[in-house]
């Protein structure tokens, strides 16, 4: 049985048709997107941020993934929002790493 207050009808799923939302809908699921965030719910705030395409949401998804060692769910997170600043970032860090390991080869 679902939760009660999970939102339901317009999260993404999958690549189908796109839903349409209003903006009245779409600023009540980013304040639930918001709630399910704060409360450390991250998958149901990553769903309704993705769905809504709201970019201050998914950047602070990608910088909590980032936090937590979870680059490449990082970067997933940037490029969606889109926050090409830190996305640029990692992919710089990344090619350093890289550029070390090989010297030392």
């Amino acid at each position: 049985m679902p939760e009660k207050s999970k939102p339901e009808g317009f999260l993404k799923t999958g690549r189908g048709k796109k839903q349409v939302l209003t903006s009245s809908q779409r600023s009540a699921l980013i304040r639930k997107g918001n709630e399910f965030f704060n409360r450390g719910d991250y998958e149901t705030a990553k769903k309704i941020f993705i769905t809504t395409s709201y970019c201050d949401g998914l950047i602070r998804l990608g910088d909590y993934y980032k936090k937590k060692g979870n680059t490449i769910e990082a970067l997933r997170m940037y490029k969606i929002a889109p926050a090409k600043d830190k996305f640029d970032q990692i992919l710089e860090q990344t090619a350093a790493i890289l550029s070390r390991w090989l010297k030392e080869e």
